[in-house]
């Protein structure tokens, strides 16, 4: 049923169709996290957005997941969707100690990668942001980081570089 009804459209009303029968019921998000974490690649796609909401509303939806989630970013072609919608709540989550080094790897490989879309980058570099007040040793790479973005950087991602490179500062 819920596999149809991701399959069904791609819309923000799907979406949150999909958000309100999942509510605050754990079960629920376990089925649709186990789709996000699968194998079709549609069916990944579509369930990236109402995650990302489930997981804003409810942050303890994710702990059991941690795991899955973080080497879910590493599988092979992972879908920008996977990508940019994990980071989008990554963003104003706790995220478990033991995975921030894996996920400070992740997000500065997604930044300096050029081919990353705009959204990808940009929430990595928030996440970046966020971890940096917990480990200031990653400021420098930060600031080189972002610099070395200015002169390709649209002017979505460049709102979002000197947002956080005046917080460092």
């Amino acid at each position: 049923m819920l596999r149809e009804e991701i399959l069904k459209e791609h819309s923000k009303a799907q979406c949150n169709k999909i958000v309100a029968w999942v509510g605050d019921n754990q079960a629920r998000f376990d089925q649709l996290f186990k789709l996000f974490t699968g194998n079709e690649y549609r069916v990944v796609q579509r369930a990236a957005w109402p995650i990302s909401y489930c997981v804003i509303a409810h942050p303890n939806f994710i702990k059991k997941h941690w795991k899955q989630l973080i080497n879910n970013l590493n599988k092979p072609n992972v879908h920008n969707a996977v990508k940019r919608n994990t980071l989008r709540f990554l963003e104003e989550v706790e995220i478990p100690e033991k995975y921030h080094g894996q996920l400070m790897d992740y997000c500065f490989t997604y930044v300096n990668t050029p081919t990353e879309p705009i959204a990808v980058k940009c929430f990595a570099m928030t996440v970046l942001s966020n971890l940096a007040k917990i480990y200031p040793d990653i400021l420098p790479e930060l600031k080189i980081t972002i610099e070395n973005l200015k002169p390709y950087a649209s002017a979505g991602l460049m709102s979002r570089a000197s947002k956080i490179l005046k917080q460092i500062k």
